[in-house]
This record gives C-alpha cells, sequence and structure tokens, in this order.
C-alpha cells in the first residue's frame, strides 16, 4: 500500500471509529447487554421474483442482506456475509435452492461483513470490479484486523478470515448470464467506497445496490474515497435501470423509490453544507449542526450521526 493512502485510510479509520462509538443503530452496534454474534441467519431466505432469492439481514448486527440469484446452469451468491459460519449458512441455503455446480461469488465492496464469507466457497469463481479488487488488496486485511478488534465474538468469526484472488477483474461493466437470467455487474464507486460494485438482475429487475440505497438509512461516508459529487451521479444512474425491487446492503427490502429518497436526501445535505460553509463555518460546526437538522427532519432514517463525515466529504470537494 503507497504512503498516501495508508495515512488517508489511518485518518479516515479514526474518524469512523470515532462516529462509531456514538451508534446506535443495528446494523452498527448490538443493544447493550446483547450478545453481538453477526452471523447470517440459516432458514430464512425467501424468494423474491422468479430467479432471485434473499436471506434478510434482520437488523443483525454487521449482518447483509445476502442474495442468491438462479439460473439453469449456474448460480451466482451476492455478499456471502461475515466469517466462514455465514458463509457455509449461505452455502446451505443455496443447496436448498440450486443444484447447480457452477458458482459465482460477488460482493457490493470490501468491507468484511460483505465479503469475508467467501471461505465457504473454494471452488466459486470470483469476480470484481478492478476497483474493488484494489480496494481489497490495499485495505481488506486492515478492515479484517479493525473489526476483529471490536468484540471477542468478532475476534472468533474473523479467525482465518482472507481473500482469494479473483478469478476475473472487470472495468467498468460486465454482464453474466446464469442460464436464462443475465446479471449486470457495474461499478459504481466512488461512493461509500471506491470499489462499490451494484448488480442488475436482468428481466427479474432486481437490483442489489449496496450501501448506495438503503432504505431509511443515513449513506455512510466511511473511507478516505467516499464522495458526495459521485455518489449523487451513480444515484443518477441507478435511477434509470428499470429496477422494481431494491436489495439495501442492510435494513428492509424496498421498491425503485428508495434510489430517489437517497439521492435527495444527499443533494439536501450537499446544498446546506455549501450554505454554510460560504457563511465561514467549519466544516465539523457545519456537519454538528447539519446532524441535529436532519435528525428532526428526516425522522425515520437510522444513524444521523453519518451526516457528519458526509458535510466533511461536500468540504472537502467544494472549493
Amino acid at each position: 500500500m503507497n504512503k498516501v493512502f495508508r495515512l488517508l485510510l489511518i485518518v479516515s479509520l479514526a474518524a469512523f471509529s470515532a462516529l462509531a462509538a456514538a451508534q446506535v443503530f443495528l446494523t452498527t452496534r448490538p443493544p447493550t447487554g446483547d450478545k453481538e454474534w453477526p452471523v447470517v441467519k440459516e432458514g430464512t431466505a425467501k424468494r423474491i421474483s422468479p430467479h432471485v432469492y434473499v436471506i434478510p439481514s434482520e437488523s443483525v448486527p454487521r449482518v447483509p442482506n445476502v442474495g442468491i440469484i438462479v439460473g439453469s446452469k449456474a448460480t451466482m451468491i451476492v455478499d456471502p456475509g461475515m466469517g466462514l459460519l455465514s458463509g457455509q449458512a449461505v452455502a446451505r441455503e443455496m443447496a436448498k435452492v440450486s443444484k447447480n455446480s457452477e458458482v459465482y461469488l460477488v460482493t457490493t465492496h470490501l468491507h468484511p461483513e460483505h465479503t469475508t464469507g467467501e471461505g465457504a466457497f473454494p471452488t466459486a469463481k470470483i469476480v470484481r470490479s478492478k476497483a474493488q479488487n484494489q480496494d481489497i488488496e490495499e485495505a481488506g486485511m486492515e478492515w479484517v484486523g479493525i473489526f476483529a478488534k471490536r468484540s471477542p465474538e468478532l475476534t472468533e468469526i474473523l479467525k482465518g478470515a482472507s481473500f482469494r484472488k479473483p478469478d476475473e477483474i472487470f472495468d467498468k461493466e460486465k454482464t453474466i448470464d446464469l442460464g436464462g437470467v443475465r446479471v449486470r455487474m457495474m461499478w459504481a464507486g466512488p461512493a461509500h467506497t471506491m470499489g462499490d460494485t451494484v448488480f442488475f438482475v436482468e428481466g427479474d429487475n432486481v437490483l442489489f445496490s449496496g450501501d448506495l440505497a438503503m432504505k431509511n438509512i443515513f449513506p455512510a461516508f466511511a473511507m478516505p474515497q467516499s464522495n458526495m459529487k459521485s455518489w449523487l451521479t451513480r444515484l443518477d444512474e441507478l435511477d434509470r435501470l428499470p429496477a422494481t425491487q431494491v436489495v439495501g446492503s442492510h435494513g428492509d427490502l424496498a421498491d425503485a423509490s428508495i434510489i430517489k429518497a437517497n439521492r435527495d436526501l444527499l443533494a439536501a445535505i450537499q446544498t446546506r453544507a455549501v450554505e454554510l460553509k460560504k457563511e465561514g463555518k467549519s466544516a465539523d460546526a457545519a456537519g454538528k449542526q447539519i446532524a441535529d437538522e436532519f435528525k428532526t427532519r428526516y425522522k425515520e432514517w437510522d444513524q444521523p450521526v453519518r451526516v457528519i463525515p458526509a458535510v466533511a466529504a461536500v468540504y472537502k470537494e467544494t472549493p
């Protein structure tokens, strides 16, 4: 990893950790007194379209919504969860709905709760966008270490976690035919991370949007490369897809209206941040003020503390 990237990563992670300590939404930390056990729950997969099944996160801390896309000749797993135990649970759920021997494994971004379940799929074909693969090579194991230090349970779950080399890397877009159903894979960063990747199931019109669009959860500007202008552009692009169902990284499943809802929210943060910067307010002061304003304005949305790094991103991008 180059020195500049490492320095940016350390600074960003320090800020992110401080913010995370104040967050209360279940996808970030468990309720007080509850044991943290972020393993994908077996026996909960549900069919949401002719070719798509989802194992829902059920708002369990650090558990993603997992996708299983089944064609006549191959199956694709989207975000196999955190650690070998999650991956094994996903593999058993996959076996209930698919007898295909050919399996593709893809992930929306590098964070461990989305990627490290891959160990349960030693023969699956791993396909990544170029930017996501770079994220993983430069910072994947650092994020595994950061998560593992957060609790004894996470240490146990992530023991032995590693990243395989991908079988295939694409630049901006690739379509895979699973047999009777095609999955369009699109690099969508930099937004939440540099390597954000989304997956659109053609015909079924199901979009796996990663952290770019989630239902009633403030977007997380958690990386040095998190970028407001690019995020807004990517949401505009996603909104042009004929999606009827959207599976975000965390939280409830939704329809395509959440794409515009997330875009409107981010645009409102951007507009307000630019106003306060013109008034001479510091990024920190503006972030806290806007977070308070939006906590009231968007009462149904979780994790308003995430507004603070979003405002910091706007300040960095605005002359």
